[in-house]
C-alpha cells in the first residue's frame, strides 16, 4: 500500500473496520457490518462511501436490494482488507482502537520504522499540518507506539521518532518502506 493511499484511506474514521471485517467473512451488507464495526450510521456511511471512492468496494451486482446494496471488496480492496485485519488485530483494545480511527496515526506509523526527523515526516506526509503532526506523535509517544530521541551532539537539537513496541508491529504490518 503506498502512503498516498494510505493517507486516503484512513481519513474516514471507519474505514479499516469496514475493510478489516470484509476480510474476515462479515457479509457485504450494511446491517451486518455496522454490527461489527459499532460505528454510527452516518459515520459508517460516509467510510463506505469513501471506500466505493476509493475503488476499493464495489456494489455486488445482481445481489442486495437497491436501498439495501450489497458490497465486495475490489482486487485492490482485498489487499488493504488483508492488511486492515492485520492492524485490527494489533489493537485489540477499545482505547487503542480509538487511536488507530484517528486520521494520522497510521500514515506517521507507516513513515516512522527508521528514525525520522519531524520536517522528514511532514514533507513524506505532506497535506499534514505542524499541529496535527504534532498532535499525532505526542499521542504515540504517550501509547508508547513511537519514541522521540534527541542527538545532544547537534546544534540546534533534533528529535527522531520512531516506532516502538506494538506501534511497530503495526507499523510492519503496514509495509510501506
Amino acid at each position: 500500500m503506498d502512503i498516498k493511499l494510505l493517507v486516503n484511506l484512513t481519513s474516514r474514521a471507519w474505514s479499516m473496520s469496514i475493510l478489516a471485517a470484509l476480510h474476515q467473512g462479515i457479509p457485504g451488507r450494511q446491517a451486518p457490518l455496522l454490527a461489527a464495526t459499532g460505528a454510527s450510521r452516518t459515520a459508517f456511511a460516509a467510510s463506505l462511501e469513501h471506500l466505493v471512492q476509493l475503488h476499493l468496494l464495489e456494489r455486488n451486482p445482481g445481489h442486495g436490494h437497491p436501498l439495501r446494496p450489497e458490497f465486495r471488496l475490489t482486487p485492490v480492496g482485498q489487499d488493504a482488507a488483508k492488511i486492515a485485519a492485520k492492524i485490527v488485530s494489533l489493537a485489540p483494545d477499545k482505547d487503542e482502537f480509538g487511536l488507530l480511527r484517528r486520521s494520522w496515526t497510521l500514515p506517521v506509523l507507516a513513515i516512522t520504522t527508521a528514525p525520522r526527523r519531524f520536517t522528514e515526516i511532514k514533507s513524506d506526509l505532506g497535506q499534514i499540518t505542524d499541529r496535527a503532526l504534532s498532535q499525532s506523535l505526542g499521542q504515540l509517544e504517550e501509547r508508547q507506539w513511537v519514541s522521540r530521541s534527541v542527538d545532544l551532539s547537534q546544534k540546534p537539537l533534533r528529535p527522531a521518532y520512531q516506532a516502538i513496541n506494538q506501534g511497530q508491529a503495526i507499523s510492519q504490518s503496514i509495509g510501506l518502506i
